[in-house]
């Protein structure tokens, strides 16, 4: 039985996520700033509290897990507000660095004792972060923390690989969830996709931007 630790884990991708490994046969760990009725239906160990841009809370989930080894650790926890050069918020775009960005790369240091040679760190980052996609423009704070994201997961590819973890980069695609206005596809459909890319990662292809359905993503 794998053990996998998902952040944001409280609603839409992180529930399906908790949902879908532990149908597996593996143990999910779920954390969160507080939980939903949908995950606690899921039987799953949550630990609530934990915002990922405080290193007190992060240091307090560290302790929580008293060491427990994690196969696969999820960066899944994000926020997104439409930033648009009419309407720049620069507190609301320094935010989207701290949750999206820095706060993935603070979980990632902080659990590094609880990692393994045969770990994989998973960084939930967005096709809305590759420059060479961007052909809409707008959306200042999102694409620039995903960017910083993706970079983020690509240095720790190459700093991980000589302890034997891997790193992806991944895309979960439009998904219908409050953060899209419920459009695109199902929570269901993309998580699929997602561990089945997770099953794929291997120090071969660390450091890889994938889309959910296995196409590779320009940066």
């Amino acid at each position: 039985m794998a053990t996998y630790l998902v952040t944001g884990a409280s609603g839409g991708i992180g529930v399906e996520y908790c949902r879908q490994i532990t149908q597996r046969g593996d143990e999910a760990i779920a954390v969160c700033r507080s939980s939903s009725p949908e995950l606690d239906k899921l039987g799953v160990r949550v630990e609530t509290g934990i915002d990922i841009t405080s290193d007190d809370a992060v240091a307090d989930l560290v302790s929580r897990l008293q060491g427990k080894a994690i196969d696969v650790l999820i960066n899944n926890a994000g926020i997104l507000k439409r930033i648009t050069l009419d309407n720049l918020d620069f507190d609301s775009i320094r935010q989207q660095f701290e949750v999206n960005a820095l706060g993935a790369l603070r979980v990632t240091a902080a659990l590094l004792p609880n990692l393994h040679d045969g770990s994989k760190v998973i960084m939930m980052t967005s096709r809305m972060g590759s420059i060479d996609d961007n052909t809409s423009g707008s959306s200042y704070g999102y694409r620039m923390s995903k960017v910083a994201m993706s970079m983020a997961g690509k240095s720790l590819s190459h700093d991980l690989k000589p302890r034997g973890i891997a790193v992806g980069i991944l895309h979960p695609g439009l998904v219908s969830t409050p953060m899209t206005n419920y459009s695109g596809i199902s929570p269901k459909e993309s998580v699929t996709g997602l561990l089945a890319r997770i099953d794929e990662l291997n120090l071969d292809n660390t450091g890889t931007f994938w889309h959910a359905n296995g196409e590779v993503l320009p940066w």
